[in-house]
């Protein structure tokens, strides 16, 4: 049975978000665990377009604890991301957190 701890994102971006921007977005979160040794697994999925008002982006990360999701969330590569890239086109997130049993 798996244990540990998980993180789960969808972000969604503003319409007129440039064309692609959910790509370089993508692109760059899939970096992160070359630079984040506390990601164990790290998923990162655009959306199919086979509905409308799905998210763009989704984020699924695991880690052995909440102190390894809370090294990510803080790491200075994940937050420049987040306020370079996610933040000015963002129209609505949402997140969860939860203890994987």
């Amino acid at each position: 049975m798996a244990t540990g701890f998980r993180h789960v994102v969808l972000l969604t971006f503003r319409d007129g978000t440039p064309a692609g921007h959910a790509e370089l977005v993508a692109e760059a979160l899939r970096a992160l665990p070359g630079a984040i040794p506390e990601l164990r697994n790290y998923e990162i999925g655009l959306d199919a377009g086979l509905a409308d008002h799905n998210s763009h982006v989704a984020v699924v990360a695991d880690f052995d604890d909440q102190a390894g999701y809370e090294t990510y969330r803080d790491h200075p590569a994940h937050v420049q991301i987040i306020t370079e890239m996610i933040r000015p086109h963002l129209a609505d997130r949402a997140a969860v957190q939860h203890r994987r049993t």
